[in-house]
């Protein structure tokens, strides 16, 4: 049987061979869990249902119902982001996938930060494009001019992630800014996925798209609202991206499903300042619970943390093995790193469990140290 090239360059995701994982232990420690830990708000539950029982089953036009489309134009202008167009996708993952496919293909480059999101690397691969890396660490934060180096002619888009995943690290107003200056020196657009821009704890996120025209600012409802099966993202830029991005979903997803559209009109606006403040609470819990132990750069945003394995010469992916024998569910750095040295912890959890894993990691790392494990 024929596979595609493409295939053999891209990788099974990590984050589901963890998942896969805690099916086979009896009752772990799950801090993997890259989702928030409430549910849905009961208005997009009812609005859900009565879409479906009004009979709003079919298909929508394939950039979103106009109601949708209208709503998210007025609230990214409200957060002064510049756009022509929108498009709404299922979730985040379809925006990103349709600007990567208009922008980008065999012969052209996009640079991505590393420590990255799963999907920017494969996505680009998957394009024919070539993924060229950005290193953030030790704070994860982008420097300017380590992203200017690495600009060529054929680089075809910038992408950034703030709040980011799996890091947690918030950008500087003034990084956005000189890097947006990069891009527009260059000619290069910008792809930011703002999905986390909810859940910002010591300053406000700052976006591109509001100082960079050239911007595909990509934004969703599965962390504001937890509706993350629901799948209802949505992007704004120039007409001429997004107008590609929207010819590209009629022949791929077609369009996003009708009830959630109609559901989305009642969370798009939502105050999520008490969630906010929880996780907020929640960093706190665990910057300080792990800082005697863990080298860790405090998260300014997302519900992620990302530190370096306690013990010089383990590798992250070793770190989580044995996190596993003390039966707790940690992601290694390498799933979302060309480097192996951290690994993610997801404090989207109950404060029980967020302590317990805090407890759990603590003595593994005196344990090593000790060299009893």
């Amino acid at each position: 049987m024929h596979i595609a090239d493409r295939m053999k360059n891209i990788k099974a995701s990590g984050i589901r061979r963890v998942f896969d994982l805690a099916a086979s232990l009896p009752d772990p420690v799950n801090l993997s869990i890259g989702q928030p830990h409430f549910d849905v708000p009961e208005a997009a539950r009812e609005a859900a249902v009565k879409a479906i029982r009004d009979g709003r089953n079919n298909y929508t036009p394939s950039p979103g119902i106009p109601e949708l489309r209208e709503a998210v134009s007025q609230w990214f202008s409200r957060r002064n982001v510049l756009h022509d167009t929108v498009i709404v996708s299922p979730g985040a993952s379809g925006p990103l996938t349709l600007s990567i496919m208009a922008l980008a293909g065999p012969g052209d480059e996009v640079l991505v930060p590393d420590p990255y999101f799963v999907s920017y690397k494969q996505l680009v691969t998957a394009a024919g494009a070539t993924p060229v890396y950005y290193n953030t660490y030790p704070d994860f934060i982008p420097r300017p001019d380590v992203i200017e180096p690495l600009v060529t002619p054929r680089t075809r888009a910038i992408l950034l992630n703030s709040p980011n995943n799996p890091t947690g690290a918030l950008y500087p107003e003034q990084a956005v800014r000189d890097i947006a200056a990069i891009a527009a020196a260059h000619g290069v657009t910008i792809i930011s996925d703002e999905v986390y821009d909810c859940f910002a704890f010591d300053a406000p996120p700052f976006s591109p798209g509001s100082v960079y025209p050239d911007t595909v600012t990509i934004n969703a409802l599965s962390k504001s609202a937890s509706m993350t099966g629901w799948r209802i993202g949505f992007a704004v830029g120039p007409s001429e991206i997004i107008n590609e991005m929207i010819k590209l979903q009629q022949f791929t997803y077609v369009c996003a499903p009708q009830p959630m559209q109609w559901a989305a009109l009642t969370v798009l606006n939502a105050d999520t300042s008490d969630r906010n403040a929880e996780y907020a609470a929640k960093r706190d819990r665990v910057v300080n619970g792990l800082g005697p132990s863990f080298r860790l750069s405090p998260p300014g945003g997302a519900f992620y943390a990302f530190p370096q394995v306690p013990v010089e010469g383990l590798s992250g992916t070793d770190f989580c093995m044995k996190a596993v024998e003390n039966n707790l569910l940690v992601i290694p750095g390498s799933v979302f790193s060309e480097l192996d040295t951290h690994f993610r912890i997801s404090f989207a959890a109950e404060d029980e469990t967020i302590d317990k894993g805090v407890a759990i990691l603590n003595n593994l790392a005196l344990s090593l140290a000790a060299g009893n494990s």
